[in-house]
């Protein structure tokens, strides 16, 4: 494997070949297991190609990698850009760009900054245990307090209510939105497909605390995952919960399985639930990303009915396929907290 090819602060560890312009933490106490890879960024604001399409068009994601060892995340390959691998090194070497918020401050400044929205979380999680130690995503909220800057935060993570006085603060200057990544509310899937976050319960407990305080908060189950997460009997529970939270939106998101993503995700299924690789063969036939068009839009209408049911939000219905849905060609596996278990 390559050294890294982001340029690194300077060297205090004795791992020269590997890391050689770059400073290596090894995590202790609570974060033990992780390594911490200390680089400068040249920029922090990323501006997303071509048109809006979620809402936003600029980013921050002031870590790269991810503790919380989804084992679906599509942001693994950003690790192989970097001489990673998109496994291991994904989950426990995290790139944290420790200038994120000198850097934050020098391009929101008013004579060169439009004042748009930033979104945080498109890429990595702002507020994994990374967050914990460096405090950048706190440090940037307090930028855009400086600057009345609209944002948007999506997270697994009940730790974004340690901000929650930056974020009042911020409320009332300009917009401001939380959502949480809540895939099921199943704690047998958590456990197995997620491990490294926060109970799912405790996410909605803190869309209900968000709602109450003043700061608008959703929820986005993502991604579902066909035969593990999408039984009725899993789905109404998570958008009972959400709708109970006070989700202001509940949005749904079906597993994707993007370039590298899907040789990971399909080995980790091997493992754990290797009956259901005929079915995600079917789904994903080809070199599709998606699920075939007829899941997505039974999952939909399950959603969609469930909200109504439940007197939820308005569905965000996500690519809304046509014709109307049907069965889908390959029904989903039902006993998946007892094949876990």
């Amino acid at each position: 494997m390559g050294g890294l090819r982001w340029p690194l602060a300077s060297n205090e560890s004795n791992e020269q070949e590997l890391f050689p312009q770059g400073l290596r933490v090894v995590g202790k106490g609570e974060y033990r297991g992780l390594e911490f890879l200390e680089v400068d960024a040249k920029t922090i604001i990323n501006k997303v190609p071509g048109p809006p399409r979620f809402g936003f068009q600029y980013t921050i994601n002031a870590f790269r990698g991810c503790s919380h060892r989804c084992s679906y995340c599509f942001a693994r390959p950003t690790h192989d850009y970097l001489g990673l691998n998109i496994a291991d090194d994904f989950d426990t070497k995290i790139v944290v760009k420790r200038n994120a918020v000198e850097r934050a401050r020098a391009e929101t400044s008013p004579a060169k900054w439009g004042g748009d929205l930033i979104a945080m979380g498109t890429n990595t999680d702002p507020y994994q245990a990374a967050e914990g130690k460096y405090r950048l995503t706190r440090g940037l909220l307090e930028v855009m307090v400086e600057r009345a800057n609209p944002v948007s935060i999506l997270t697994k993570s009940s730790l974004v209510l340690r901000d929650m006085d930056v974020l009042e603060q911020l409320a009332s200057r300009a917009k401001v939105r939380v959502d949480f990544s809540v895939g099921t509310v199943d704690e047998a899937v958590w456990k197995v497909t997620e491990p490294g976050t926060p109970h799912p319960m405790r996410r909605i407990e803190s869309v209900a605390k968000l709602n109450a305080a003043g700061i608008r908060s959703g929820v986005l189950m993502g991604p579902v995952l066909p035969g593990i997460s999408d039984s009725p009997e899993q789905l109404h529970a998570t958008v009972k919960a959400a709708v109970q939270a006070g989700a202001v939106s509940v949005g749904h998101v079906p597993l994707h399985l993007g370039p590298g993503v899907r040789a990971h995700f399909i080995d980790w299924l091997a493992s754990h639930r290797p009956d259901l690789l005929p079915m995600y063969d079917d789904l994903y036939s080809g070199s599709g990303r998606q699920a075939d068009t007829g899941y997505r839009a039974w999952l939909g209408k399950q959603i969609g009915d469930l909200l109504w049911e439940l007197g939820g939000p308005e569905p965000i219905r996500p690519e809304a396929p046509k014709p109307a849905p049907s069965k889908p060609k390959s029904p989903p596996t039902r006993q998946m907290a007892l094949d876990f278990g």
